[in-house]
């Protein structure tokens, strides 16, 4: 990535146009249920915030982060929804200005990392343009959510290429977290971005391709739709197996939603 403070920056404006989207909410607002189990919108921004200071801790303060590694060691089955549960009790004004300081807070850090500087995840270690990516993805993601529960339609911006990338790169994971060999092969992803341009990842002569727009290719990595309602074409047998399986984020694979049409 040659430039990452382009990424610090997207980070922050993609936070900031979910912070505009609850921050008039009422108390009601705040508890209104969104498409993950059990969580309402408190929940969303909680998990968001509580990561955001997992991120800080792993970028300025080693120990503390393998504090939290131990922490999520002892119960890996409940760990992020107990961060969510902890930060979703808090009064909505609370919850909202603890997670406005903490994106500050690592923003600044992320902006102050040594060239070259790689840091401690929950997966492989991570450079801060890898890990403001990896923010800006789940922000995106739960934003998603809290934009269904809230009926809200969001315009979808060039925001998303930061998406489509760790989409891509993940290729390989969700084939792995599922048991399935890894395709031998590389795979041509062409994604229609929403100002138009087309980005492309992946050698131009591959046999195997993914197209359509970059919103449905970003939808379905983050496992915020069903394939059945995206417009996403595969070529190939690989190919087309990763759409069934893709995930952007780190962990077990998720159940993902159901096809809108219940048939299908």
């Amino acid at each position: 990535m040659p430039d990452p403070t382009r990424v610090f920056g997207d980070l922050c404006e993609e936070s900031g146009e979910l912070d505009r989207m609850v921050a008039e909410l009422s108390e009601e607002g705040w508890a209104v249920a969104t498409p993950a189990p059990r969580w309402t919108v408190a929940h969303q921004i909680a998990h968001l915030h509580w990561t955001d200071k997992a991120a800080l801790l792993a970028v300025t303060h080693e120990a503390g982060f393998r504090e939290i590694v131990e922490k999520a060691l002892a119960a890996p089955g409940s760990f992020v929804d107990d961060g969510a549960e902890e930060g979703a009790r808090l009064p909505p004004a609370e919850l909202l200005s603890r997670w406005r300081e903490g994106r500050a807070a690592l923003d600044e850090a992320l902006r102050r990392a040594p060239s070259g500087a790689r840091f401690p995840w929950f997966g492989p270690p991570m450079s801060a343009a890898s890990m403001a990516t990896g923010r800006l993805m789940e922000t995106w993601a739960h934003g998603q959510d809290v934009a269904d529960a809230l009926g809200v339609v969001r315009t979808p911006t060039d925001r998303l290429r930061h998406v489509v990338r760790i989409g891509v790169r993940a290729r390989d994971f969700a084939f792995g977290a599922r048991g399935l060999p890894v395709p031998e092969e590389e795979f041509r992803v062409e994604v229609v971005a929403p100002s138009g341009e087309v980005w492309s990842h992946g050698p131009p002569e591959a046999r195997q391709r993914v197209t359509g727009p970059a919103l449905d290719f970003c939808l379905l990595v983050t496992q915020r739709a069903h394939r059945a309602d995206l417009a996403l074409t595969a070529t190939g047998p690989d190919a087309d197996r990763w759409l069934d399986i893709a995930q952007a984020f780190a962990g077990p694979p998720g159940a993902g939603r159901p096809p809108k049409d219940g048939d299908r």
